[in-house]
């Protein structure tokens, strides 16, 4: 990856579209990525860090056992109780003795309620071990927001290892299985929390800092799988993250309010958005996420919708997306702006579903409205996508609007490609949540809308001859809002499929 980020900077050095500050903003992220991932760990500023190799035998870390406090692990019986007497006694153990403490999961399955790990303990979970959510309100603190099978609040150095499984029994929280979208169970009547998004999520780590999830399986969330919410200095690297394709609001990684964030290896296949920076009482700085698969029926990668507040220093590289509903994704809908972003050799191939799901099938969407008469529209500006390769069923979507301009987005070494697969209508751009929502309008390689400053340089479009297809119009916009548009090595044409 680092030879990818030397090839970035070499292109920066080579135009002068975006400012001297983004040049500085990609050697740091190279910097911060050799030394990081060369180490597989963030440094710690505390006095010591729970972030050693996997690799190192057992005799060299403090450990306790849940079984020790008596955890069953038949998957019947609760567990709760021991597994937080375990998390408690490490607790002390790390207070005690200032080093890290491992709660050991062995090969079972530990149903429980909400647990929470504290400062300097990381749940090791055995590759034959499962951690199962509990799937009834009373399983839950009372607190809406506290409602996650694993939880840490205000922790330092906490994690979770070991090549096992947290499961949250998703399945369970179907009221009415439909292949266009399942019906959800929601606990609305609670009055904790409104509409049909109210289920548990399965972890969640609140104002922590120096986070690692590394080697774990976050299998079928009720509700959004990994939150890390006002944190710093997270490491997601090599989780396999699986949500039921046909159910809603089953996000895979949710970045809230949370800066120095490095996500790798992963792979990511649900229903709902994969990875969702979102700034909903904060910015979300420096995001890096690299070299991995995902496959959803909405966003593989999406800014917003919550989006009060800055966006800015995010690298997305090598990463694979496959048949999902949408790319790349940007929806400011909040008045935040997003500046300074590289999307770099991704491989990308995107379909229609059922339109209940927010898409059309776009590879890359890059959007600002307001979301309603209350919201005012975010600016967008300094975005590089470079090194793309798609197919698809609709093409790129780039929308400001009136009080939110896009601006300076450079488009280089492109091969895109359009075709139809699926049965589902065309002719509609999705503007949703909020804005104008689906307009009716006809599909083009490139739909373009309030835009100052557009870089499109050695980008080859074709699209099927088949006669399914019905458009072949390789950009499309009006001249009175786009603006300052540069086109260079630019080449369309049709093709016919063998």
């Amino acid at each position: 990856m680092t030879k990818n980020l030397h090839f970035l900077i070499s292109i920066f050095q080579s135009n002068h579209l975006f400012h001297s500050q983004i040049m500085f903003q990609l050697q740091l992220l190279l910097s911060i990525l050799t030394l990081s991932f060369a180490a597989q760990s963030y440094s710690s500023t505390s006095q010591f860090s729970i972030l050693q190799s996997n690799h190192h035998p057992k005799s060299n870390l403090l450990s306790i056992s849940v079984t020790e406090f008596g955890a069953a692990g038949d998957g019947v019986k609760y567990d709760t109780i021991p597994i937080q007497k375990a998390i408690d006694a490490c607790s002390t153990i790390v207070s005690k003795h200032r080093c890290p403490c491992h709660v050991i999961f062995p090969p079972g399955k530990y149903l429980t309620a909400t647990v929470f790990v504290k400062s300097g303990v990381v749940l090791d979970i055995h590759q034959k071990a499962t951690i199962l959510g509990g799937s009834k309100l009373e399983d839950y603190p009372k607190e809406q927001s506290r409602w996650y099978v694993v939880l840490a609040e205000d922790a330092v150095d906490v994690g979770i290892i070991g090549g096992g499984e947290i499961n949250g029994q998703g399945l369970k929280f179907v009221e009415r299985f439909d292949d266009k979208k399942n019906v959800m169970v929601s606990w609305n009547h609670t009055g904790a929390c409104l509409g049909d998004e109210c289920r548990p999520r399965l972890v969640g780590f609140i104002s922590c800092r120096n986070i690692k999830v590394s080697d774990v399986r976050l299998i079928e969330p009720a509700y959004w799988c990994l939150h890390v919410v006002r944190s710093d200095k997270t490491s997601i690297c090599d989780v396999t993250i699986y949500g039921n394709f046909n159910s809603p609001n089953n996000d895979g990684i949710d970045i809230e309010d949370s800066n120095n964030t490095v996500i790798t290896r992963c792979n990511i296949n649900t229903g709902d958005d994969a990875i969702c920076p979102k700034s909903s009482n904060g910015p979300v700085y420096n995001l890096t996420a690299t070299d991995s698969w995902i496959q959803t029926k909405s966003s593989a990668i999406k800014l917003g919708s919550a989006s009060f507040y800055t966006f800015k220093n995010f690298l997305f590289d090598n990463i694979t997306i496959v048949e999902s509903h949408r790319g790349l994704a940007l929806q400011i809908r909040d008045g935040g702006n997003v500046s300074d972003m590289i999307f770099s050799n991704i491989n990308i191939s995107t379909r229609y579903y059922h339109p209940s799901w927010w898409g059309r099938a776009e590879p890359i969407y890059v959007t600002t409205c307001p979301r309603d008469a209350s919201s005012k529209a975010g600016s967008i500006s300094n975005l590089l996508f470079v090194n793309i390769t798609a197919t698809s069923e609709n093409g790129i979507f780039l929308s400001g609007s009136g009080g939110g301009v896009l601006s300076n987005l450079k488009f280089l070494n492109m091969n895109l490609t359009y075709k139809r697969w699926t049965k589902f209508p065309d002719g509609l751009v999705d503007y949703r949540p909020g804005c104008q929502e689906l307009v009716k309008h006809q599909p083009a390689g490139f739909m373009m809308e309030h835009i100052d400053g557009l870089v499109v340089e050695d980008v080859v479009m074709k699209w099927s001859s088949d006669e399914s297809m019905r458009w072949n119009n390789p950009l499309d916009f009006r001249p009175s809002t786009v603006n300052n548009i540069s086109l260079l090595n630019f080449y369309s044409r049709s093709y016919q499929e063998q």
